[in-house]
């Protein structure tokens, strides 16, 4: 082990010269430093100060995902004022905003830099249901594949154009609903046209078709009976030739493998 009397004052000192060097370049490095972030932060505040960091029109917001809405429309949903400055925009906030409307399942907003302006992506509810209260009644809402309701109101002011499904839900509720993601599909798929879905019986889930009236009993969520149903009245395709349709007063379907018809007196 070396001893402190066996250090020489020559290495003393440019042990002490060392460390004093160390110092300084730790110095200036932190010196540096501040200086960059202190320059970074002031450009930024200079280019929020530009006036070319700027949104002046809705034309400089790009909208994409959007298959029903229109990009104006959209635009017109994120309800800017303009000029608006770039770096004032909150993107979370517009985006939670537009989410909170029926006919918008989820958006996203960022700043584009170059050139200045913001871009969209929404992903849009798709309605697949008229939701009725009565058999012959008013539409009062929509349905998307989830079975979430969307208020009719929304889909006439946004999309007085667009073709909304035929499909209707009769006096569908909550409970409905949420099988709803799991009945459309099969409903979607069928080869026999389907007009309408009457949930006014829970016991009787009843379907207007191309066919006529159809049964089919109570509805089992989580399985395959629904599917199989309308694989037999697919093959009941040529009912209409054997049976004058004013006689036919509806097809039994409660038991898939045993179907029945019932004919009017």
């Amino acid at each position: 082990m070396t001893s402190i009397a066996s250090v020489s004052p020559s290495d003393l000192k440019a042990r002490r010269q060392h460390l004093k060097r160390r110092r300084q370049l730790a110095f200036w490095q932190g010196m540096w430093r501040s200086l960059l972030v202190s320059g970074l932060a002031g450009g930024l505040f200079w280019a929020s100060a530009q006036p070319n960091w700027v949104i002046r029109q809705p034309e400089q917001i790009d909208v994409e995902g959007n298959t029903l809405l229109s990009p104006v429309t959209v635009r017109e949903l994120l309800s800017l004022s303009y000029p608006q400055s770039l770096w004032k925009v909150q993107p979370q906030v517009l985006s939670r905003q537009m989410q909170s409307l029926s006919p918008i399942a989820e958006a996203t907003v960022t700043r584009q830099l170059l050139p200045p302006g913001l871009t969209v992506e929404v992903r849009e509810r798709q309605p697949t249901a008229r939701v009725v209260e009565e058999a012959d009644g008013q539409t009062v809402g929509f349905l998307d594949e989830r079975g979430t309701a969307i208020a009719a109101s929304n889909y006439e002011r946004l999309l007085p154009d667009a073709r909304l499904p035929e499909l209707k839900a009769i006096a569908i509720d909550a409970q409905y609903r949420s099988y709803w993601s799991e009945i459309y599909p099969v409903l979607r798929d069928s080869s026999i046209k389907i007009f309408e879905v009457d949930f006014r019986n829970p016991s009787n889930l009843v379907l207007k078709t191309e066919l006529g009236w159809v049964h089919l009993g109570q509805y089992e969520p989580h399985g395959p009976r629904l599917q199989q149903q309308l694989q037999v009245l697919a093959q009941m395709r040529q009912l209409p030739n054997r049976i004058q349709s004013n006689r036919l007063a509806y097809i039994d379907l409660a038991h898939p493998d045993l179907p029945t018809v019932q004919l009017r007196p």
